[in-house]
């Protein structure tokens, strides 16, 4: 009989590979999604593209434990990944209430729902590097303290710290994924790898001329979803829950990934990107870098997409995507 799992987020970047990855294996596989994207499938649901007709979708919303509790009550789950979130770190910044809410309350209402009626089931929350902020040590692993430098790194934070709650004190098995940056084209225009490859696709084809951003010397490591969605089915999968540091263990600035996104379509980067002090943090997070020897010799993970694998697959689409709507433009 096939495994089923809930995907919370599943209409956003690591909740399309996640499905994907699943369907591949067997799953039978259901996505949370506010009511609104229900009304809206055209424009929502862009990620999940082929395999959306093989997906059972519920709607309910993170801010509401009863439409939650709801879901779980009408179907019985083997697995639940938890990777809904405000996660655009600028916008924490800017609404830092409701980043909180979301992120906090949200995975604090999965958690209660599964207690009350599927303690069984396993879950999983997606954590992330931002929780190291401040950092302690280079690299980071996962006995690295947290010093969260954003109202989103906090919440994650919090989130992480429920789960590992909710796992020692009712014996439920729950892990996090402590995952580092990872990207694909499927990673939303807000946040600035995607902001630089499509940006630069632009330009190529003269339809902009300057790209402002941010700190140009801010160092992550960078990794691609379709690698780390496997690692977040693989924590499932061990004897014991426990939480896991994704990473690359490669660090890059955004200097370099400029560079190398431009190069990809024959552009200097130096002649069309500017730094802007309005896209500074008010508290920078300089340099993250994870040790994954954990996830590689527990769960037998490695990435497999290279950085440079990165750039030129999310260049190489989003130069498609910008030529599709050039010609859609010029005919209309």
């Amino acid at each position: 009989m096939a495994k089923k799992a809930l995907i919370t987020g599943i209409t956003g970047q690591d909740g399309s590979y996640l499905t994907e990855h699943l369907l591949g294996l067997g799953y039978e596989v259901h996505g949370l999604v506010r009511r609104v994207a229900l009304e809206d499938p055209t424009r929502r649901f862009t990620r999940l593209g082929g395999v959306l007709d093989r997906v059972k979708l519920h709607a309910a919303s993170l801010e509401s434990y009863p439409s939650i509790f709801q879901v779980f009550s009408r179907e019985q789950f083997d697995e639940c990944y938890h990777l809904a979130a405000q996660s655009f770190v600028a916008e924490s910044f800017t609404d830092g209430f409701s980043t909180m809410n979301t992120n906090i309350n949200g995975t604090h209402f999965v958690l209660a729902a599964l207690r009350e009626l599927q303690p069984a089931c396993r879950f999983y929350f997606a954590g992330s590097s931002e929780m190291f902020g401040k950092v302690r040590e280079v690299p980071q692993r996962e006995t690295t303290p947290f010093h969260p430098r954003s109202p989103y790194g906090i919440s994650k934070v919090a989130g992480f710290d429920l789960t590992r709650n909710y796992r020692e004190a009712y014996r439920m098995y729950c892990a996090s994924g402590i995952l580092f940056n990872h990207e694909s084209p499927r990673r939303g225009y807000e946040f600035v790898t995607r902001k630089v490859t499509s940006t630069a696709a632009r330009i190529k084809l003269g339809l902009t001329s300057e790209l402002l951003l941010g700190n140009l010397e801010a160092k992550r490591d960078w990794g691609h979803a379709r690698d780390y969605v496997r690692a977040m089915h693989l924590m499932l999968q061990a004897e014991e829950p426990d939480d896991y540091v994704v990473a690359t263990g490669e660090t890059h600035s955004v200097r370099e990934f400029c560079e190398l996104a431009f190069g990809e379509l024959g552009l200097d980067y130096r002649e069309h990107v500017r730094e802007d002090e309005r896209f500074y943090r008010p508290a920078e997070v300089e340099l993250l870098v994870g040790d994954s020897a954990k996830a590689r010799r527990v769960l037998g993970w490695e990435p497999q997409c290279s950085f440079d694998e990165l750039i030129r697959e999310m260049v190489r689409e989003d130069l498609k995507a910008a030529e599709r709507a050039a010609g859609h433009d010029g005919a209309a």
